[in-house]
C-alpha cells in the first residue's frame, strides 16, 4: 500500500488529481459491488451547503448510503482509506481529521450536475474519492465522471469502470456525472478537516 499510498500524494502535488487502474484487489472490488447491490437503506441524495441539505432532482438523482464497519469489504476498504489519510497528513502535513464515504447507486437516468465537492469559504472536504464497483461497464453505458479544471475546460471523462480509484483535490476541480444508462455503483469519499458530528 505504501506505493500506492506514494503515487497518489506525488500526483496530488504535481496535478491535483490522479486516475489509478486496477487500484486495489479485485476480489474487494467484487466483494463491495455486493454489498452496494444488497444495500437495503439507500435515500435519495441531497444538495447542501454550509447552512442547508435539500433534495433537489433538477441537480442531482443518485441514492446514497453510508458506508459502516459493518462487514469486512466495507472495513477493508476503509482500512485503506485510513492508511491513506495518515500517509497524506504525514507527507503533505493536510490536518485530515476523518474520511467519510458513501456507497452511490445511480439508476437508468440519474445524474449529478456540474459540482464541487468543497464550498468555498467553507473549509471542510479537503480530498475526495471515488472507487467504481461496475462489472463490463461500456461507453454505451454512460455514466462517465467528467472532470474539469477551474476555467471549466474538460480535462478528462471516464467511465466508472470497476476497480478504478479516482482521487482529486475537493476544491480545485469542478465534476459532474452524466446520466447513466444502467444501474451504476461507486464509492465516493471525502477526506475532512472539520469535527466529525457526534465527536467533541
Amino acid at each position: 500500500m505504501e506505493t500506492l499510498y506514494e503515487k497518489i500524494t506525488d500526483a496530488l502535488v504535481n496535478d491535483g488529481y490522479i486516475v489509478i487502474d486496477d487500484a486495489l484487489e479485485i476480489k474487494l472490488s467484487q466483494k463491495l459491488l455486493q454489498s452496494a447491490q444488497q444495500q437495503q437503506n439507500y435515500k435519495e441524495a441531497g444538495i447542501s451547503s454550509s447552512t442547508a441539505l435539500h433534495l433537489d432532482k433538477k441537480r442531482r438523482r443518485d441514492k446514497i448510503v453510508w458506508l459502516e464497519r459493518d462487514e469486512a469489504s466495507s472495513s477493508q476498504f476503509l482500512d485503506f482509506a485510513e492508511g491513506l489519510q495518515a500517509y497524506l497528513n504525514r507527507s503533505l502535513y493536510l490536518g485530515l481529521t476523518y474520511y467519510e464515504a458513501h456507497f452511490a447507486h445511480y439508476e437508468t437516468g440519474d445524474f449529478y450536475e456540474k459540482h464541487f465537492d468543497a464550498f468555498k469559504n467553507s473549509k471542510n472536504r479537503v480530498v475526495t474519492t471515488v472507487y467504481y464497483l461496475n462489472e463490463e461497464w461500456r461507453e454505451e453505458d454512460g455514466g462517465e465522471l467528467l472532470i474539469y479544471d477551474k476555467k471549466d475546460r474538460l480535462i478528462t471523462k471516464l467511465l466508472p469502470k470497476q476497480n478504478r480509484l479516482v482521487v482529486f483535490m475537493s476544491e480545485e476541480f469542478p465534476h459532474e456525472v452524466a446520466p447513466a444508462k444502467k444501474d451504476r455503483y461507486s464509492i465516493a469519499g471525502w477526506f475532512r478537516v472539520d469535527k466529525k458530528e457526534g465527536v467533541l
